[in-house]
């Protein structure tokens, strides 16, 4: 590529940081894009750009769109495992996300009425949050194809799901869940980064 063997090792280990075009011809060597190759998307062809990195007035509709997308996947992923019960568990857990998200646009409402729902607006946060850690802990044993928490065993098909082989398998509908991933991988790295921050300075 162009480059001395100790100056690549510079690269790698962050003692120099290289230049575009270095960029560029590794992104071309590698047959990936340079948003691939610098972290901003989890597609090798760059194409899971979130959009808060692309032209405002398109994030709406992208981002509606990518969600519905991603969830999709998502249950066909668990289908394919030949899990009868992950689908299930994952949508009883995204349902339980819509009735909480729900209730909190609803007591935004003045003119709202309390009394159409069971729960009163003290409980409801805390016995959806008890409800939802339930339902990950099923989740997590149904993918395992383990029993226990009222699952039982299951054999189930497992494949290799990293988003390059996601990119793969699934070229069109991709897109939209390594989109989100990356987004939440930023979000998460940056929470982390701070409180990193934050104690070293202590």
């Amino acid at each position: 590529m162009g480059v001395s063997q100790a100056l690549l090792s510079h690269y790698e280990n962050g003692l120099r940081e290289p230049g575009l075009s270095f960029v560029v011809r590794a992104a071309d060597y590698y047959g990936v894009s340079c948003d691939y190759l610098l972290g901003r998307s989890m597609a090798r062809d760059g194409s899971a750009v979130p959009a808060d990195r692309m032209d405002s007035q398109e994030n709406a509709e992208l981002e509606k769109n990518q969600v519905v997308k991603a969830i999709s996947l998502l249950l066909d992923l668990a289908q394919q495992t030949g899990s009868m019960q992950l689908p299930h568990e994952i949508e009883a857990y995204l349902s339980i996300f819509i009735y909480k998200v729900y209730r909190y646009i609803y007591m935004a409402d003045p003119a709202g009425v309390e009394a159409v729902f069971r729960a009163s607006h003290e409980q409801f946060e805390y016995l959806c949050d008890a409800r939802l850690k339930e339902r990950e802990l099923r989740i997590r044993t149904a993918a395992k194809g383990e029993e226990g928490f009222g699952l039982t065993r299951e054999e189930l098909h497992h494949f290799p799901l990293s988003p390059n082989e996601i990119s793969k398998r699934y070229p069109k509908q991709s897109g939209a869940l390594l989109t989100i991933l990356q987004q939440v991988s930023d979000s998460i790295d940056v929470v982390g980064n701070d409180n990193k921050r934050f104690f070293l300075k202590k």
